[in-house]
Parts: structure tokens; C-alpha cells; sequence
């Protein structure tokens, strides 16, 4: 599903990105861990079409990236540190929007469906700017899983949340797993970033430092690589544990 070689992302003379090299297998769960500034954010932003590679390939669902990007776009579902929504639009006209841009049959029952899954029924006809930051970032779960995508694009998706909608997102994460849907995930929570994935990567300064199957992976051994690839945090925020 996805294929990075030697991916390099830099904003004039500063490098976000240094020669990532990463491949995902359709069906895959894949969380990126590692502290601020590592470039996850750079990396996933880039996978969402939002922003262009400096060099380097990266393929998805074996089309290249940017010249593919619009098909591209049909494939994903992104949540990030923005909503992505219109905050003078209500929570049932964001959905519609986005439904009818994806062209999403029966798009009316498709957003009843969503609005009962992440708790947002009662505001439906609420303008989205009226929301909370918790009931925002559910909204923005239902918008990136409106068209039922096939490659789902998580960044640090628990950022914000109360316990109720992290509780929400957690049985929606649970669910995309047992879909097989392809996921990628970053987060700073090394005990969250084994809940439900298949494999787990450590991005530090830049590069993709340690790989590894969650099948024989124990909390306590990703730790250790932690701290090992990771240091005292020198490159940015430490891990929450």
C-alpha cells in the first residue's frame, strides 16, 4: 500500500525528512512513535498530499506521489492536529460536504450512521465552530472515514480529546483493525502505540531508527529502543510511557 524510498523533506536549509525508507503492507497497522520535531508530522502530511516531497519516491496504492495526488486523495482518510472542517457549516453540513464530495451513496444515511458513532448526534445542526475541542477532533474522525478509505492517516489522533471521545476513538481504531484497513498512526504514547497495530517504527531526527513485528514486541523492549535511538529526549518531547 505504501512505498517510501530515500524520502528527504526540507524547508529551505532546515531537514525535517532525511532519506526515510519504509514500506506497508495493505492491511497493515503501522504506528510511528518518537519525540517533537522527529518529522512525523512531515511524514504523514506528506502521505495526505499536503505536502510535496523535496526528493525521493513515495508510491501509494501504486500510484506516485505528487503527480498522482488527486487519485491519491480518494484512497484516505487523515486526521491531524486541524479538523479540516468548516466551522460556519453545521456538524451534519460538514459530513454532507464532504460525503458528496467523495460521492458517497445514500450520503444522508451514511452521515446518520457517523454521527450516532462518534456521540454527535445532539449537535448535529450545531455550527462546527461552536464545539468543543474533543467533540471538533470527533467530527474530524467522521469526515475522514465518510468514504470508507482504504489507507487511514492518523497524527497524534488522541491529542485533545476528553476520556469519553479517546474512549470513542479507541472502539473505532479497534474497529479499523479488525477491518484490515491500512493505518498509519504517529503518537507519543508508547503504551498506546501497541494497542492495535502490527508494527511499530521509531522516527528520530529525520530517519526511520528501529523497526519491529508488535508480536514479539514487549512495552518494556520498545522502551529500551526508545531510549536507545531516542536518548534523554534531545531531539524533541519526551515519550509518554
Amino acid at each position: 500500500m505504501i512505498q517510501i524510498q530515500d524520502l528527504v523533506k526540507s524547508f529551505g536549509h532546515s531537514y525535517a525528512l532525511q532519506g526515510v525508507d519504509l514500506e506497508v503492507s495493505r492491511g497493515q497497522f503501522l504506528t510511528v512513535v518518537g519525540p517533537n520535531g522527529a518529522g512525523k508530522t512531515t511524514l504523514l502530511r506528506i502521505l495526505a498530499t499536503l505536502l510535496r516531497p523535496t526528493t525521493g519516491l513515495v508510491r501509494i496504492d501504486g500510484l506516485d506521489l505528487p503527480s498522482r495526488s488527486a487519485e491519491i486523495r480518494r484512497r484516505i482518510g487523515f486526521v491531524s492536529h486541524q479538523s479540516l472542517t468548516y466551522g460556519k457549516l453545521t456538524v451534519e453540513e460538514n459530513l454532507t460536504f464532504y460525503g458528496r464530495i467523495y460521492d458517497v451513496p445514500t450520503v444522508e444515511e451514511r452521515v446518520d450512521t457517523l454521527l450516532n458513532l462518534v456521540g454527535l448526534q445532539a449537535r448535529r445542526h450545531d455550527p462546527a465552530r461552536t464545539l468543543s475541542r474533543g467533540m471538533q477532533q470527533r467530527l474530524s474522525i467522521a469526515r475522514a472515514i465518510i468514504h470508507q478509505p482504504s489507507l487511514m492517516l492518523l497524527d497524534e489522533p488522541y491529542t485533545g480529546l476528553d476520556q469519553q471521545a479517546a474512549d470513542m476513538l479507541r472502539q473505532l481504531l479497534q474497529t479499523i483493525a479488525a477491518e484490515s484497513r491500512t493505518v498509519v498512526m504517529t503518537t507519543h504514547n508508547l503504551q498506546r502505540a501497541l494497542e492495535f497495530c502490527d508494527t511499530v517504527a521509531i522516527l528520530a531526527k529525520g530517519r526511520v531508527v528501529y523497526q519491529a513485528e508488535v508480536a514479539s514486541l514487549t512495552l518494556d523492549d520498545l522502551r529500551q529502543a526508545y531510549w536507545h535511538y531516542v536518548g534523554n529526549g534531545s531531539t524533541g518531547k519526551r515519550a509518554e510511557t
